[in-house]
């Protein structure tokens, strides 16, 4: 039998992909190891399920003692709001703490990492390829997770290329859905928020900056795809995301007809706010043939939009800010680790 661990398993992706991993007969015992930065205990109240055991704790502190057969690293904030708050604590559950996952791996097992289309930077090329190398700055506003993510990709295919370790390395473009946290920051749950709450939706720019929309179940169907049911032995990198591109602002005005009352506010730039976002499939469509997102983004934010009306009490809009400063005082290593939503950030809400 499967001894699995999940990293970052209380999170928006990671929960579902525990629905997911629960529903295989193999699995003996599955961990999900979450120190609950972003994640929340409330994404896995529905499952009961005695295989599953809960461990509140950081990446960076899992067993490495060799015991376990899979692993799944989705242990770090997703979100600009976040990771920009506290830089080095996502630089440190990225690099440090893959390199722990690592170790917590038995021989011939398998580590699972979802990266991003961050990866890519300011792309000058549309749509992106795995090969395309990207257009980045390894010092710039995003880089605390977009360059852990880089690292960590690095680390795990200098693993295999010297310990022969077996990897599958996924890179998401912009998950939306069902479990995305109030304050989480990006565009969908910010505009659904602040239009539940009555207040102006927020434009960062003209909004003219395209994305491409991937609602949760389609993306995490294409995760079990790779990671278990026939990804092969292709270690990746792999694209996985829907290859529909869409302006923010079209998104901002698709909310704002389930919301008539509220306005569309454009707010000034954000530095660094990549002008195009969506995935080459070519690849995809070979390791995992016949995979694709089957559901419109306009469909998908409405089932977001009947989730965030169901929680209780009605979710806040979040308020974020352009940033002033370069040098954010989280960026000092003494940092203390803060638990919560960040307060003051500089922040790009369209990852």
């Amino acid at each position: 039998m499967t001894k699995v661990l999940i990293a970052g398993g209380a999170g928006f992706i990671g929960s579902h992909l525990v629905d997911r991993l629960l529903a295989r007969r193999d699995i003996s015992q599955l961990v999900v190891v979450d120190n609950l930065w972003t994640g929340t205990k409330s994404n896995l109240q529905h499952i009961s399920d005695n295989r599953l055991e809960f461990r509140q704790a950081d990446v960076e502190a899992v067993d490495a003692s060799g015991q376990y057969d899979e692993i799944y690293n989705l242990a770090s904030p997703a979100s600009p709001p976040w990771y920009m708050a506290e830089p080095m604590r996502t630089i440190s559950a990225n690099v440090i703490g893959t390199m722990r996952l690592i170790a917590a791996l038995r021989p011939g097992g398998l580590l699972c990492f979802t990266s991003t289309s961050e990866v890519y930077g300011d792309p000058l090329v549309s749509p992106q390829p795995e090969t395309y190398r990207g257009s980045v700055d390894c010092t710039g506003p995003r880089s605390s997770y977009d360059e852990s993510k880089r690292c960590a990709e690095a680390m795990l295919f200098e693993a295999r290329r010297t310990r022969g370790i077996r990897i599958r390395v996924v890179r998401l473009f912009n998950v939306f859905g069902p479990r995305t946290r109030p304050d989480d920051g990006r565009a969908v749950s910010n505009f659904i928020t602040q239009g539940l709450a009555g207040k102006p939706i927020t434009v960062f720019g003209d909004g003219r900056q395209s994305r491409s929309w991937g609602y949760v179940d389609d993306i995490v169907h294409g995760l079990e795809r790779f990671f278990w049911l026939d990804g092969g032995d292709y270690p990746g990198p792999l694209n996985v995301g829907n290859d529909r591109e869409v302006p923010v602002v079209d998104v901002a005005h698709f909310v704002r007809k389930r919301f008539p009352h509220c306005a569309i506010q454009h707010l000034p730039p954000v530095p660094q706010d990549p002008t195009n976002r969506r995935p080459d499939l070519t690849l995809a469509n070979q390791v995992i043939p016949g995979w694709t997102c089957h559901v419109p983004y306009e469909e998908g934010v409405d089932r977001t939009i009947g989730w965030f009306r169901g929680l209780q009490p009605a979710a806040p809009a979040p308020r974020m800010r352009v940033p002033v400063a370069a040098n954010d005082p989280d960026d000092a290593p003494s940092a203390p680790r803060r638990q919560g939503r960040p307060t003051s950030v500089a922040t790009d809400p369209w990852n």
